[in-house]
């Protein structure tokens, strides 16, 4: 890892996690994580290029037959690669098939530019993570094995304990808020090498009195109505919520969003 390297451009691959969901922007678009790391470089880099694939929904086999091939051909400097979670949380997955097609994407893209960055997801407290742990402890193991093999950098979320802190989710809870976005952003700006601006980023945000039992209950309601039953038809129907959009950022072109 350099220190303080130059970076003239980057590509970052993915889902929702990565498209910046639930970083809502005032004209309803989403910002994220990867959008906030785009301005830190371009501040440093006059004609800093970036490009978004991202798309909400997406399974490793979707990444790998829709972004790897767009992001290999560009060649930028930086690739970040962010999948196989939303496959985690399906009732049935085969992590033999998940892990091969991360290996094959790494494959791909490793060659194709300067530094490849890989992530152990973020996960929040709860039931979920708990139910779906083992697999995302799996998909993460492969995820260090594919790093070392191919010399990737692993940008270690799922270890932060302020991003598991449900205060750090949004009321989906099953993306980041605007301020997990930013902590994200600070992770990947320092494994890249550049100086810390935010040397507190893994820390948990202080204590505050929990929700009263009443608050929680109309908390899980609306969960369950606007979130998990939409959640439940698309996956009985075949559905996705990215069925039919395109990335936010698909090529790489001068940043031209605000300077972080």
């Amino acid at each position: 890892m350099q220190t303080n390297p130059t970076y003239t451009s980057l590509v970052a691959l993915g889902d929702s996690f990565t498209e910046g969901m639930s970083d809502l922007l005032p004209d309803g678009t989403y910002r994220g994580w990867a959008d906030l790391l785009a301005g830190r470089m371009a501040a440093r880099t006059p004609g800093f290029r970036y490009a978004n694939l991202a798309v909400r929904g997406k399974l490793i086999a979707q990444i790998v037959d829709e972004q790897v091939s767009l992001a290999a051909a560009m060649q930028p400097d930086v690739i970040t690669l962010v999948g196989g979670l939303n496959d985690t949380l399906r009732p049935k997955v085969d992590m033999g098939r998940v892990r091969g097609l991360l290996e094959e994407a790494v494959e791909r893209l490793t060659p194709a530019c300067k530094q490849l960055v890989l992530m152990r997801s973020p996960g929040r407290e709860g039931p979920v993570q708990q139910r779906f742990r083992p697999r995302m402890e799996e998909l993460f193991a492969c995820v260090d094995t594919l790093a070392d093999r191919h010399g990737a950098l692993v940008v270690d979320l799922y270890g932060a304990p302020s991003l598991s802190d449900q205060r750090m989710w949004d009321v989906d809870r099953l993306h980041l808020t605007a301020e997990g976005h930013r902590r994200v952003a600070e992770a990947v700006w320092q494994t890249l090498g550049y100086e810390a601006q935010d040397t507190e980023w893994r820390t948990r945000m202080a204590p505050t009195a929990p929700p009263n039992w009443t608050a929680r209950r109309v908390a899980d309601a609306r969960f369950t109505r606007q979130y998990l039953l939409p959640w439940i038809g698309r996956r009985l129907t075949g559905r996705s919520s990215g069925d039919g959009l395109a990335p936010k950022h698909p090529d790489l072109l001068p940043y031209e969003g605000p300077v972080a």
